[in-house]
């Protein structure tokens, strides 16, 4: 299983999570087999400056990634991650090694647009 976080530095496990996914620096992409880590890389987010619709959801597609977790993220980046298959959790806090634990223990599920893109009526079905 690949999986995606969202980070706000370049310190491996020790990288702090992004609270927004689509305007963090970095990416941690973490390979498991079972719960066991294979490898962590961690690549720039080459839309960090900016970004349109569905770029950085594509991004992260492109890395093959199975799961992304991150603080938040708007209802549109929700719908894209749908499209591609790829399982999200929002609500992730701390560091990558705390939010990967929380994901593998089964206390890091589900996932909800931001306050932020409710508000603008991103993804609730009012665009």
């Amino acid at each position: 299983m690949r999986i995606a976080i969202s980070a706000e530095t370049k310190n491996g496990l020790e990288s702090l999570v992004a609270q927004h996914f689509g305007r963090c620096p970095y990416f941690a992409i973490i390979d498991l087999t079972g719960t066991e880590i294979q490898s962590v890389d961690l690549v720039e987010n080459p839309y960090f400056h900016s970004h349109q619709v569905g770029e950085v959801p594509d991004f992260i597609h492109k890395q093959k990634a199975d799961v992304m977790l991150s603080g938040g993220m708007g209802g549109r980046a929700l719908q894209f991650f749908k499209q591609f298959g790829i399982d999200v959790a929002t609500g992730a806090e701390g560091t990558v090694r705390d939010t990967l634990a929380n994901f593998i223990s089964g206390n890091l599920s589900g996932a909800a647009p931001c306050a932020e893109s409710v508000e603008h009526g991103h993804g609730t079905g009012k665009e």
